[in-house]
């Protein structure tokens, strides 16, 4: 069976035509990989314009709002000069002893140094630190030291004040008093949770 010559100019037509639509096939393919798409809207102008007003009438509060965050912050810092501060509860607890003898000192009392000392978690951001001083002394020298430790710049506080008479002829009183100072909450030693050693 032979070919002839009208089968073979439509063999080399077919030919041609595939060769033709597999090249535009290549190149509308590679092409169509770099072309943009284009997507539908996915709010209105109506809409865009709703959000972009919300959007500005919240930036307009953020000058207040910073405003506000830097006055409590100057609060904060005013207020937090009362805190003692140390780089150790230990350091801490001897700043105390100190201010509390000298205290004692400037109103003629001597102390017998730091008998007890205790620490307690007051909050996330806080602690208290305690010191109990003994010290033998006649009443309005007392009641002058008591005055003094409310006149300090530190934030102070007595905590328990325990008082008997004296056997002398000049009337003095033996005192026991513990005083407490705040420290910043890192200070003082983590809390160590579960139950205790029996």
């Amino acid at each position: 069976m032979t070919i002839g010559t009208l089968d073979k100019r439509t063999v080399y037509l077919l030919a041609g035509s595939l060769a033709l639509i597999v090249i535009l096939r290549m190149a509308l393919v590679s092409d169509s990989g770099s072309a943009p798409v284009v997507v539908g809207a996915a709010e209105t102008v109506p809409q865009a314009e709703q959000r972009l007003e919300q959007l500005r009438r919240v930036a307009a509060t953020v000058p207040g709002k910073e405003a506000v965050k830097k006055k409590a912050d100057e609060e904060l810092a005013q207020r937090e000069k009362g805190l003692i501060q140390a780089d150790t509860d230990v350091q801490a607890r001897a700043q105390l002893v100190q201010l509390v003898t000298d205290i004692a000192h400037a109103n003629r009392i001597e102390t017998h140094g730091m008998e007890d000392s205790r620490n307690k978690v007051i909050s996330p951001d806080y602690g208290e630190i305690t010191v109990t001083v003994s010290f033998t002394c006649a009443i309005e020298d007392l009641v002058n030291m008591l005055a003094a430790l409310s006149n300090q710049p530190q934030i102070l506080a007595t905590n328990e004040i325990r008082v008997s008479g004296g056997h002398d002829k000049n009337k003095n009183i033996q005192v026991r008093l513990s005083v407490s100072g705040l420290v910043p909450r890192k200070l003082l030693p983590a809390e160590k949770k579960g139950l205790s050693g029996f």
